[in-house]
């Protein structure tokens, strides 16, 4: 039964990779595609303004119509976006139409991405027990930072020996239509025959309806939505911009597409480490305030070294600090917003705080894009587009540490909570669970996939 876990994890691998495709190679992507940096930074900004306005629907999708469903139509998005994105590169399109085809591929990926990012927190609730739930929800969401991984080491070394953006494309086609074929074969159990927990069987999610009021009436989940959501969006334009902040001093693409995995790679490490803490401690509140300002304080360090030229260790270590502490910490705070907000649904608690991220990034990054000036001189620059990629990020990256800050700083001061879920199974009848199993037509009927 646990097939369909793993091929939910493979999909969580290959979903980011649409996302940021082009991000690090971004100053070529423009050339080929003869466009704007502006436009190129919108293939990956399409992803937010999509989420934000499908990740209700989205939300709905996975606590009404299942885990089953949401992620077999999140495969069949993501697979169709990835061909058209190849279409759109092939000799016999007009140049005109290039840029208009891949965009249209991107947002298809686009609608697929809250399919599967949203999916953890229902996924650990609806097949794991509560003392291995923290760990079941770093695992799905550290597979789709891996995903972001693999991206940000490929495009830079596919662009590097092939040349040309319809190899990069085709390559990421290839893992995308196998996920869909894994996941239409594949997964096939709504749920596990017996629930894992208390709590699967003491209690049914609110309506979808009810549930938003609910949240939106919750002081310490809304607090959490604003700023956790504001760190998400600092971290989707670290993600974004850093080939650009680092071309203008001389980085090249490869090394900030190793930064970037450098980040990613101790971000694993630290949710796995934190995972495993979690789950026996149940200090939820506690590690994502330490975490959270810890990870401000390695963007405030980021934001001076960036500016530096030839200190490739030091820029390494923060991106390492900034990854361990901030990447880390996601899959914690969305087990928070749970417990915080039990008995609404897992992914419906989750969907928001990430819609309340996407919002926030689409404002950062168009403000950070706003401040960024071009340099009357730049003569380190190695930013393949010329003068529209000279910008000066000195005041955007010091912007961004200070958003980062404002927002640790809120959380740290405002946010208090009960754990919620975690008192409904402290208090159900330790006998629930084992009687439940012999029952499987109730468990069947009182739970979506």
């Amino acid at each position: 039964a646990r097939h369909s876990v793993y091929i939910f994890i493979f999909m969580c691998l290959i979903s980011p990779q649409s996302w940021l495709t082009f991000a690090p190679v971004a100053d070529q992507t423009a050339q080929y595609l003869q466009v704007s940096l502006n436009l190129v930074n919108w293939l990956s900004l399409v992803y937010v303004v999509v989420a934000i306005f499908f990740s209700l629907i989205t939300t709905w999708v996975l606590d009404t119509l299942g885990l089953r469903f949401s992620l077999i139509m999140g495969s069949w998005l993501n697979m169709l976006g990835a061909i058209l994105r190849v279409i759109g590169m092939l000799n016999c399109i007009p140049e005109w139409a290039m840029f208009p085809m891949v965009m249209g591929g991107q947002t298809l990926c686009a609608f697929a991405q809250p399919l599967v990012i949203f999916a953890p927190t229902k996924l650990a609730a609806l097949w794991f027990p509560d003392h291995q739930r923290a760990t079941a929800n770093m695992m799905a969401s550290m597979a789709n930072t891996v995903g972001l991984l693999l991206a940000n080491i490929f495009s830079p070394m596919i662009i590097s020996y092939t040349s040309t953006l319809f190899m990069l494309l085709l390559i990421y086609a290839i893992p995308a239509v196998v996920a869909c074929f894994l996941a239409t074969v594949g997964i096939r159990e709504r749920h596990p025959p017996t629930p894992p927990s208390a709590s699967m069987v003491t209690s049914s999610s609110e309506p979808f309806l009810q549930g938003m009021k609910l949240l939106l009436t919750n002081k310490a989940y809304m607090v959490l939505l604003v700023c956790f959501g504001s760190g998400i969006g600092v971290f989707t334009c670290f993600s974004t911009l850093l080939e650009q902040i680092l071309c203008v001093k001389g980085y090249s693409n490869d090394f900030a597409g190793l930064c970037g995995a450098v980040a990613i790679v101790f971000g694993v490490l630290g949710a796995f480490l934190l995972g495993l803490y979690v789950d026996k401690t149940k200090k939820f509140t506690e590690v994502t305030k330490i975490n959270m300002c810890l990870t401000s304080l390695g963007c405030s360090v980021f934001a001076v070294v960036s500016q530096l030229s030839e200190q490739k260790v030091i820029i390494g270590a923060v991106c390492a600090w900034f990854g361990f502490f901030g990447y880390s910490v996601y899959p914690i705070a969305m087990e928070l917003g749970v417990e915080c907000s039990y008995p609404v649904g897992e992914a419906t608690s989750s969907g928001l705080i990430f819609v309340s991220g996407q919002i926030q990034a689409a404002l950062y990054l168009l403000l950070l894009q706003a401040l960024a000036k071009p340099m009357a001189d730049s003569p380190l620059s190695v930013c393949v587009t010329g003068a529209d990629a000279n910008l000066s990020w000195t005041v955007p990256v010091l912007v961004m540490a200070g958003l980062c800050t404002l927002g640790t700083c809120c959380f740290v001061g405002f946010f208090h909570t009960d754990y919620r879920r975690l008192r409904a199974e402290a208090t159900a009848s330790p006998n629930t669970v084992t009687d439940q199993s012999t029952g499987g037509d109730t468990w069947a009927n009182s739970t979506d996939a």
